[in-house]
């Protein structure tokens, strides 16, 4: 009897020990739903690594698209020159999945021109598994700009009250027209090679009603992007040549000063048709709809002619500030890059363990009942 016992111990702690080990592993997506582009914001990689912590045995997962970035592993010394020179490892297609071997420091770049440099790197640090979290270096990244927002015109003052009854309308006064929107591209993902699908700015833009005297704003890092409005032949094949016009200073914004169609691509080689670009359509102002009021304006024949006697001046209805022009509206922010929801982490590692564990308890069985 004590044999047995002494069996089921030693069985216990194997399986414990198998459990914790596969469950020590993990898949980390480097970045999230944003994928490995060029960030927002330089601090945007330190701030994801901040918040986790990094085993031996694990996997980073680098999402990119194919001829528009790599994933290179380099020293400290080239990690702060943004040197991609005598790399340890480089990796040119997506997804890139780097499985840390060994403790201490790593550091990854996008070894691509200027892309290092606008905050397209990371640096973790990886302890012993199960040991306790190791701090992450430091990378002292500056904080990001922030994105410029509408203005929004103030509301007008309500008129003074008169003091004699005004004058009967003559006619319904049409509802004032809301003024200029203002349109962030692409909204919290900003102006850069979209991750998630070639149509992104086009997916943006179908449910948005742009009206001449609107404001697109494109966000992105000075001298990693540009803005360059170009002709509709020019648009398809992304022709860089003659643009018609050209910004390089970020964030860009554009005035849409013409009705009709409108075409913008990034002029940088192989932006473009990786996905950068936008096209739209833009009305004249006249054919936007007016807001509803919420009190309608009187009708000409429920007007009361004013009678022979001074009515008191506080019998004047003061004029309804509902009916002043509305402010515009911001745009919504959507899932923008989020539309692709990367693989959970830890699932294979947590069926191999399970099966672990039950063929472990069907061997223990046997051996109790011989």
């Amino acid at each position: 009897m004590e044999k047995r016992l002494n069996i089921v111990f030693i069985a216990t702690l194997a399986i414990a020990a198998l459990f914790q080990s596969s469950l020590a592993q993990r898949d980390y997506v480097v970045g999230d739903a944003l994928g490995w582009v060029i960030p927002p914001g330089s601090s945007t990689y330190p701030t994801w690594a901040a918040n986790r912590t990094f085993a031996v045995g694990d996997t980073l997962v680098f999402n990119f698209i194919n001829g528009a970035h790599d994933v290179t592993k380099v020293t400290r010394a080239n990690y702060d020159s943004c040197n991609g020179g005598n790399p340890l490892l480089m990796f040119s297609n997506s997804p890139a999945n780097v499985t840390l071997n060994e403790t201490g420091s790593h550091y990854f770049i996008c070894a691509f021109s200027g892309h290092c440099s606008a905050g397209q790197k990371l640096a973790i640090n990886v302890s012993a598994s199960g040991s306790s979290p190791a701090p992450q270096p430091s990378t002292a990244a500056p904080q990001p700009s922030p994105r410029p927002q509408p203005t929004i015109p103030p509301a007008p003052s309500p008129s003074p009250m008169p003091s004699t009854p005004a004058p009967a309308p003559q006619g319904v006064s049409p509802a004032p027209v809301s003024g200029p929107t203002t349109y962030t591209v692409g909204d919290t993902s900003g102006w850069v090679v979209p991750t998630n699908g070639s149509s992104m700015y086009q997916t943006w833009a179908n449910d948005k009603n742009f009206m001449v005297g609107d404001i697109l704003v494109f966000n992105y890092v000075t001298g990693t992007h540009d803005v360059l409005e170009v002709s509709r032949a020019a648009y398809q094949p992304c022709n860089v040549t003659n643009p018609i016009s050209n910004w390089t200073t970020g964030p860009t914004r554009v005035t849409l000063r013409t009705p009709g169609d409108h075409y913008y691509i990034c002029g940088v080689p192989g932006h473009c048709s990786a996905g950068q670009r936008l096209a739209i359509n833009v009305s004249t102002s006249s054919t936007a709809t007016p807001p509803s009021s919420s009190s309608p304006s009187p009708s000409p024949s429920m007007a009361t002619p004013p009678s022979s006697s001074s009515p008191s001046p506080s019998s004047a209805t003061p004029p309804s500030s509902t009916n002043g022009p509305s402010s515009p509206t911001n745009p919504s922010s959507p899932a923008g890059d989020n539309n692709a929801t990367p693989p959970a982490p830890g699932t294979s590692a947590a069926s191999l363990a399970s099966a672990s564990l039950s063929a472990t308890f069907v061997s223990l069985i046997v051996v109790f009942f011989m």
